[in-house]
């Protein structure tokens, strides 16, 4: 969720309470987790620990890697009262200037960080048959005060999917939430595999009621 330029205002905003301590992982993910093969996962800039203590929970070793230590600290926190303490290793570090290990990774997620310029990395850390599940902030022509300001750190229409475009796509879409606190998001969400060949195997997809 951090980079090294901006850990301190992240280490201020996971302290003061103003970014959720607990954020739910996307639904998307959680549809298609029971499918995607167990084993050691990274969830990069994890901000307050989203997608690793669900991973944690599910099963996984997790590497939990952000660059603010604050949001770092909340995560085992939250690991702790949950029980996977033992599940996830926390990595401070800049994920901007991280060197991923390759081939170690049964899947990678990524929510609200916006990287196309690592996914060559991304991928290389992914075992054959892993998985990478990314989603981030659209822009778009509706006002959408949730997420950042500046158009840089959205992605732009089919950015998302022509950046994973180099693994086999399972999933994509690009669609308009209304939140309770009015605050409008608009998402891109991409699930890939690292698999080659004509013939593939695929996960079960979540139901129309998974979607959201």
């Amino acid at each position: 969720m951090a980079d090294s330029n901006g850990s301190t205002d992240w280490d201020e905003r996971f302290a003061s309470g103003s970014y959720p301590r607990d954020p739910e992982p996307s639904s998307v993910l959680r549809a298609y987790e029971p499918s995607i093969p167990n084993g050691r996962a990274l969830d990069l800039a994890t901000g307050t620990g989203r997608n690793a203590v669900f991973l944690a929970e599910a099963g996984y070793d997790v590497d939990a890697l952000d660059a603010s230590r604050e949001g770092l600290r909340i995560t085992r926190e939250r690991a702790a009262e949950r029980g996977v303490a033992d599940r996830i290793e926390t990595v401070h570090a800049d994920a901007t200037e991280y060197a991923f290990p390759t081939e170690r990774y049964a899947l990678v997620t990524v929510s609200f960080y916006h990287t196309v310029d690592r996914f060559s990395d991304l991928a290389a850390a992914l075992v054959d048959g892993g998985y990478l599940f990314v989603e981030g902030h659209l822009r778009s022509s509706r006002s959408t005060p949730s997420g950042p300001s500046d158009d840089r750190y959205r992605f732009a229409a089919n950015e998302l999917l022509r950046a994973g475009l180099g693994l086999s796509v399972r999933y994509y879409d690009e669609t308009t939430q209304e939140r309770p606190d009015d605050r409008r998001r608009a998402t891109a969400r991409l699930l890939a595999c690292r698999a080659h060949g004509p013939r593939q195997s695929y996960p079960e997809g979540p139901t129309e009621g998974d979607r959201g």
